[in-house]
């Protein structure tokens, strides 16, 4: 991960977002929601515009923080986002609202391991964004990359988890669980024989996918 000095410079060189999106970057930080740290979305917008993408689905929603962004970013995509926890529902419903990107984003209530019947609607995608239960990426990927575009591109977020998969003496049970399944899911997603993917070491670290073979 990038020294604390440069993580620093790099956050301090990013743009002011709008009032809203400083509300909601607030409202996570003091009632501990998580949303992209701002190097890693910044990322993922960047590769979103010169991807051109304009259908987006995002599994995990949250308090609608990043699928706001990407709507407010590309203003002819779509992103269909689902999400299982009734509080940050309701809380994405209304900042999305208020943010008048409404049209450009459509939610989906549930988990996102029973919903592929409804998710399956709205495909093909151009993108797929996985920020969700990070104990069940490998699962995520495998049921939603079939609806991905020919030339479309997968991107996931915590692979890196605050550097702890490169440590190798965790002491908290749970962590070290969940540290262990998130290891594999990169080992996984490195070694896959369908995708070209490569783990970038921003924000908390995302991983991007490609098929093998296209674009050639």
């Amino acid at each position: 991960m990038l020294d604390e000095k440069l993580h620093f410079y790099i956050e301090g060189l990013i743009p002011q977002r709008n009032s809203l999106f400083m509300e909601m970057e607030a409202y996570a930080k003091e009632h501990n929601v998580p949303i992209m740290e701002l190097a890693g979305i910044e990322t993922m917008l960047q590769l979103l515009r010169i991807h051109r993408s304009q259908k987006i689905l995002e599994v995990g929603t949250a308090i609608g923080y990043s699928a706001l962004r990407m709507a407010n970013t590309l203003k002819d995509a779509h992103i269909i986002t689902i999400e299982r926890d009734e509080k940050r529902i309701q809380l994405a419903k209304e900042f999305i609202q208020r943010s008048g990107l409404q049209s450009q984003i459509t939610l989906i209530e549930g988990d996102a391991l029973e919903v592929e019947n409804l998710v399956e609607r709205y495909a093909p995608f151009d993108a797929i964004f996985i920020d969700a239960a990070k104990g069940q990426y490998q699962k995520f990927f495998t049921i939603y990359s079939k609806y991905l575009n020919p030339d479309g591109m997968i991107i996931t977020d915590n692979v890196l988890f605050k550097g702890l998969v490169a440590e190798t003496n965790i002491e908290s049970k749970r962590t070290r669980n969940l540290v262990k399944k998130i290891d594999e899911f990169n080992r996984w997603l490195m070694s896959h024989p369908d995708y070209d993917s490569i783990i970038l070491p921003v924000g908390d670290g995302i991983a991007i996918s490609r098929r093998r073979g296209e674009g050639k």
